[in-house]
This record gives C-alpha cells, structure tokens and sequence, in this order.
C-alpha cells in the first residue's frame, strides 16, 4: 500500500459516497493481477480519470500511473499529490520524454493510463484515436487494457455545470479483454477503436433509460449532445481561438488558457 494514493481514493471514496453515486463495474478480471499495462480509457468528463482506476484497484489493489499534462505538477497544491501518486507529466513542447518516461514505467511492471481521445469527448462517442498507447505497448511488449466509463459525463463534463451534489447517478465501468501488442501501431490502435466502441455500445445498452433532450445523452440516441463532427468542428474552432490567444500573450511562457482536464495523450 503507497500512503498517499491510498490516502487519495479513501477520500474519493468519501466523496462518491456522498454523491450516491451507484457504480457497476465488469470485466476486473481482465486487468493482470501483475505486470505491465496500458489502460486505455475513454474520455467524457473531467473527472472520469478518478473512476478510471476503480477496476485495477478491485483487482489486487493495484495503482493506475496516469499521463498528465506538465502544468498540473507546476501548482503548488496538485503538484506534490501528482508526484507522490508517480504520475508522469507531459510537457507539451517535449513530449518524447514523458512517453519514455511511460515506457520506462511499464517496463517495471507499472499500469500506465492513457486516454488515447486526448481531449474530452462533446459527443460522447469516440473521438479518433492517437497512437501513443498502441506505440508505447508495443516498445514495452505490454497488452493494452481497453476500459470504458459510460455515465461520468452527467456529474461534469466541457460545457456544462457540475452536478457535485448527492443525484445518486449510475456509473459504468467495463473492461474488454487485453490486446497483445502485436502487429504495426496503426492496425493496433484501429483494434482499439474498435474493441472500445463495441465495449461502449454494449454499457450503454445496459445502463438504462436514456432520456431525449438530455445534455449527457449522445444525439444518436436522442439526446442534445452535438454529433461528433459537430463536436470535431467544436473542438477545431476551440483549438483556433486558444492558438490565437497564445500567439497575442507575452512571450514569458506564464501564459496558460486554462482549458482542458490535465490528462491525455502525447
């Protein structure tokens, strides 16, 4: 047991507890009881990556090392609790150190969280993939532990309010059955896409009534989320402005637009 991160997921416990927050998970006995991993998840919510861990945690009590962007260990009050969780950080300008940095982990038997969508999904369906997780299980001989969280949006998510308070929601958690990492880093990332997709279909089915009109409910079924290309036209205008935004402030390197949930890809 690491104090710190057992000290963390007793307060997150403490939280969901108070949130009522109903969570059904399957598929733990496809995490490896040891050894190396790399948790693909899929990205909905800003705080989908608290529930990401649950089912390693079930499996042995086992810890889930998640890839950050560098600017959440620069404050001076997550920064600490991210280094002592041994979280990696991503610098975005050197992002071939924090992947060797993942490889090294894995290499050492550590389990490596990765949301291969880097950015939270408006649609809720899922975004392209990146091929980090594919690259790095490759050049580690590490399986990919594909896992979908399904109903995190509701509590927060990119445009809309938290809902921190007791709204009892259900959250879904699978995990499919690992991928060698065999093949190229393409094929490997379009099986993951693939067995992700299904794996969400498939808790989606199983959640319940989905209501029309409802924020957290993708438009196919009948919810007001926007479709994934609008959500991709979303996105590539938000990457514009923030683009902008950096390109007009002082060049010091203190600027920051803020956005984003501090984990992804590189």
């Amino acid at each position: 047991m690491e104090p710190v991160y057992g000290t963390v997921i007793t307060a997150a416990r403490l939280l969901w507890l108070a949130e009522g927050l109903d969570f059904k998970v399957s598929g733990v006995e496809h995490v490896p009881d040891s050894g190396p991993g790399v948790v693909a998840f899929n990205h909905t919510g800003y705080l989908d990556f608290t529930y990401a861990g649950i089912p390693a945690f079930l499996k042995g009590k086992r810890y889930v090392r998640f890839m950050a962007k560098k600017e959440v260990f620069d404050n001076k009050v997550s920064g600490p609790i991210m280094r002592a969780l041994k979280h990696i950080p991503v610098d975005r300008a050197n992002g071939a150190a924090s992947y060797q940095q993942a490889v090294e982990y894995l290499k050492r038997g550590e389990l490596v969280g990765v949301y291969p969508e880097a950015t939270i999904s408006r649609s809720f369906e899922l975004k392209a993939f990146k091929s980090g997780a594919a690259r790095m299980a490759l050049e580690a001989d590490a399986p990919i532990i594909p896992t979908v969280i399904w109903g995190a949006q509701r509590v927060w998510t990119k445009g809309h309010p938290r809902s921190l308070g007791r709204h009892n929601f259900k959250i879904a958690i699978g995990v499919s059955e690992p991928l060698e990492p065999t093949g190229d880093a393409d094929a490997l990332t379009a099986k993951l896409h693939k067995v992700m997709s299904e794996k969400l279909l498939e808790l989606q089915d199983a959640y319940g009534e989905h209501p029309k009109g409802e924020f957290w409910v993708p438009a196919r079924l009948g919810g007001s989320a926007p479709t994934l290309d609008e959500a991709n036209r979303l996105d590539a205008e938000e990457q514009a402005a923030r683009a902008a935004r950096r390109a007009a402030a002082p060049s010091d390197g203190t600027a920051s637009d803020g956005t984003g949930t501090g984990f992804g890809e590189v």
